[in-house]
């Protein structure tokens, strides 16, 4: 067999902080005189990010007899479809010897591998007798998606083989471990006693300015990538405070308050969804077109954006809006997608629309902190890096709209000191 003919590696996914790179690899026999031969395919396409497991278990009711002597050996074979249409198998359960009503082992699979992650991909269930002689004899077929299977839980029945139970299980990473407890000193959300961790101290600086242009001081505060109690929902929208009608923080104060409650509250989980939140203040500013409120949306993050394409989706749709984002990247790790949505090099696009204007401005965290140990020279440096930009996009939004300055408050003109009326003055004596 000869070596790799050609090498095509797609893009790298984050999967669980860990960088995936697949390829297609085409082999091709160097051939043998006076034989024919083949050649080897092997077809591939990029990984999901899920980490989802399921454990299934199904049986079967009154199948279709094969053998002439006795019952049928019934086993089953689970079917992945691919994006061109065909098919891979994935699992087959063990065979359970004469019987029409078997029950099958209840067995564990990755989701990513039933239908890489993608819930109502098509998922083939063949049904045979098995044979010694390996002509294992067909019994009938049947068709699901995995958006089903979880759905129907023991309801499911479909061609006398019935679901008799799945269950959903998330595969751990070494990275939840010690990047998702906030009580562990290594985790970024870590709350220790002597000083703010990189999240408080960015939303500390930069939040302490811009709440001086907010007259009620009431700001809403969003998280995101959180499994929220009571039943552990993964949301990427949810509200600090806990509540979901009036998520208002009183001041940077009750932001930091909410912020330290929803940390002992929520567990943080993956993927980072930046377009939820997008969205959900976008909704606000298109509210409110007439120059009379301007929104500024600020994000604080340390992952890899999962969901760019929806991202750039939302900015582009946020450009002819009155809002502004600031992204504050937290950590250690690359922010390639988010100094890509920062548009200061390129104008940001999506499925073939540009922004009307930059609206974004990222900064990495790391690059503002005082090696000394000053945390108020370096909320300084970052606050006035971060909000460098806003006056112009600001600017640039009522301008393109022409939308003039609110009448002009009337002149500050002192009022006189009153007059001193004889009777009341006193002498005062020096000593």
């Amino acid at each position: 067999m000869s070596v790799c003919k050609h090498l095509t590696p797609t893009k790298g996914l984050n999967v669980g902080g860990f960088i995936c790179i697949c390829s297609v690899f085409f082999f091709s026999y160097s051939g043998i005189p006076g034989k024919k031969c083949g050649s080897i395919i092997i077809r591939s396409e990029e990984l999901s990010n899920c980490r989802e497991s399921v454990m299934l278990q199904f049986c079967g009711n009154k199948l279709d007899k094969k053998d002439f002597f006795g019952k049928s050996d019934p086993f089953l074979v689970f079917y992945r479809s691919n994006e061109d249409g065909s098919y891979t198998i994935c699992h087959k359960t063990e065979v359970v010897k004469n019987t029409l009503d078997p029950v099958w082992q209840a067995f564990k699979i990755p989701v990513r591998a039933l239908c890489n992650g993608d819930y109502d991909r098509s998922i083939k269930v063949e049904v045979y007798d098995w044979d010694r002689d390996g002509g294992h004899d067909f019994i009938g077929e049947f068709s699901t998606s995995y958006r089903e299977m979880c759905r129907s839980q023991s309801q499911f029945h479909v061609y006398e083989v019935t679901l008799l139970s799945c269950l959903v299980d998330t595969e751990l990473s070494f990275l939840d471990y010690i990047r998702g407890n906030p009580s562990q000193p290594t985790s970024l959300h870590y709350m220790s006693p002597y000083q703010l961790n990189d999240y408080a101290m960015a939303l500390r600086a930069i939040g302490e300015i811009i709440q001086d242009y907010d007259s009620d001081k009431m700001f809403p505060a969003l998280g995101f990538g959180a499994k929220l109690p009571p039943d552990g929902r993964v949301s990427h929208e949810f509200p600090l405070n806990g509540n979901p009608q009036n998520p208002y923080c009183k001041g940077i104060d009750g932001v930091m308050e909410a912020y330290y409650q929803s940390l002992k509250s929520v567990r943080l989980y993956g993927p980072t969804h930046f377009s939820p939140v997008i969205n959900h203040v976008a909704r606000y500013a298109s509210a409110v077109t007439d120059g009379s409120q301007y929104f500024i949306l600020l994000i604080i993050s340390d992952g890899v954006i999962t969901d760019m394409a929806q991202t750039k989706e939302s900015i582009v749709n946020a450009a002819s809006l009155p809002m502004s984002i600031i992204i504050v990247g937290v950590g250690p790790a690359e922010f390639d997608e988010m100094i890509e949505l920062d548009g200061d090099e390129e104008r940001i696009s999506s499925q073939g629309r540009y922004a009307e204007r930059d609206i974004v401005q990222f900064v990495p965290f790391r690059d503002y902190i005082d090696r000394r140990g000053n945390h108020i020279l370096s909320m300084a440096r970052l606050a006035k890096e971060v909000l460098a930009e806003i006056p112009d996009q600001f600017l640039s939004y009522m301008r393109t709209r022409g939308i003039k300055p609110g009448p002009q408050p009337p002149p500050y003109t002192p009022c006189p000191p009153p007059a001193i009326h004889p009777l009341h003055t006193r002498r005062v004596s020096r000593i």
